[in-house]
C-alpha cells in the first residue's frame, strides 16, 4: 500500500467544490491522502476523492477503470507508469457522474479507447452540454449495449449491462482471471446511496438487477463498490451485495407501508434510518427517501 498527502490551498479546494458542487461525493474529500493499492493478480484499487478506481497493470499495458475528478486522476497515472512503460490500453467508465468521468480529461492522449455503456455516453455528453463544459469531457469513444468483451495480456475484461439501477448506464466489468468485479455504483456500501431518476434510475430493476450479479458471480468473487461509509472498505464480496439488496428493499416497503398509512412526503423524508437496516448512514438519506416515493408514486423522473 502507498499513500501520498497532497496538499491543496484554500482558493484550489474552494474552486473544487465550486466545479463539482452538484456530486454529493465530492464534498469534504478535497484535501485526502490517496491510495493506491494491490488486490490480486495484478488488479488494484485507487481511491483519494470521489468513486473507487480499479487497475490493472498487464504486461501488454495498463487497463483504468472510472477516473475520479481532474486533481486526482494524475495520481493514478502517475503511480501506474512507475509500474512500467506501457500503453494506457483502456479507460472504462462504470457510468456518467462526475465522480466517476471528470477525471477522464487527464487521459486525453494516453488512453487508447475510452469504453462505457451507451446511456452512459448519453448521459454524460447531455450533462456537460447542461452545464457548458463539454470543451472539458473526455467521451467514450467505444460503448456497447448488453455487454462488451476484451483481452488485455493474460487477463479478460467482461463487461454487463442489466438494465436501469442507479442511472440507466450502469455497467459493471469483470477482470476474469483474477476474479475481481468492479460494479461501481450499484453497490454503496452501508453508505445513503445517490438514485440518479432524472438519468434513469429504477430502484425495483436495480433489486432484480443486483439478483443477477450475486447469481453470475461466485463466492470467491472480489468486488469493487463505487462508495463506502468506511473508505477502508471499498471492496467485499456477495454477502455485501445481498445486504446492500436488502437496504433497497427495506428502503421501499418503508416507503409503501407510510404511503399506505397516509403519510405526505414530507412527513415520510423525517425518517432518520431505514428499518431493518440501521448499518445504513452517513448524509442523504432523505435522497433515497425521495427516489423511493416518487417511484412508487410514479411521479416522472424527468426524462
Amino acid at each position: 500500500m502507498e499513500r501520498r498527502n497532497f496538499i491543496r490551498n484554500s482558493a484550489l479546494a474552494m474552486a473544487m467544490l465550486s466545479i463539482y458542487k452538484t456530486d454529493v461525493f465530492a464534498q469534504n474529500k478535497i484535501l485526502r491522502a490517496y491510495n493506491f493499492k494491490p488486490l490480486r493478480n495484478n488488479v488494484g484499487i485507487f481511491t483519494e476523492q470521489g468513486g473507487t478506481i480499479g487497475w490493472l497493470n498487464s504486461k501488454n499495458g495498463f487497463v483504468v477503470v472510472d477516473a475520479q475528478f481532474p486533481t486526482s486522476a494524475p495520481h493514478v497515472i502517475d503511480e501506474l507508469k512507475k509500474l512500467g512503460e506501457k500503453p494506457f490500453k483502456y479507460l472504462i467508465n462504470t457510468h456518467h457522474h462526475g465522480d466517476h468521468t471528470a477525471g477522464n480529461i487527464a487521459f486525453k492522449g494516453l488512453a487508447e479507447k475510452v469504453v462505457a455503456h451507451q446511456n452512459s455516453l448519453v448521459n454524460q455528453k447531455r450533462g456537460a452540454e447542461k452545464a457548458n463544459n463539454l470543451d472539458k469531457q473526455l467521451l467514450p469513444d467505444t460503448t456497447f449495449g448488453t455487454g462488451w468483451k476484451a483481452p488485455v495480456g493474460e487477463e479478460k475484461i467482461s463487461a454487463y449491462y442489466y438494465g436501469s439501477g442507479h442511472t440507466n448506464g450502469d455497467a459493471v466489468y469483470h477482470f476474469e482471471n483474477a476474479n475481481i468485479v468492479h460494479v461501481g455504483d450499484l453497490v454503496f456500501n452501508r453508505r445513503f446511496p445517490y438514485i440518479d431518476r432524472e438519468n434513469g434510475a429504477h430502484i425495483g430493476n436495480w433489486i432484480t438487477a443486483l439478483d443477477k450479479i450475486q447469481n453470475q458471480f461466485d463466492n470467491d468473487t472480489m468486488f469493487i463498490w463505487g462508495h463506502s461509509l468506511d473508505p477502508e472498505k471499498v471492496t467485499g464480496t456477495k454477502t455485501d451485495i445481498k445486504a446492500y439488496q436488502e437496504y433497497l428493499q427495506n428502503l421501499m416497503a418503508y416507503v409503501t407501508a407510510e404511503i399506505k398509512a397516509g403519510k405526505s412526503k414530507e412527513e415520510i423524508l423525517k425518517a432518520t434510518t431505514i428499518p431493518k437496516s440501521p448499518e445504513w448512514q452517513g448524509d442523504g438519506i432523505q435522497r433515497s427517501l425521495t427516489a423511493a416515493y416518487d417511484e412508487l408514486k410514479g411521479i416522472s423522473n424527468g426524462q
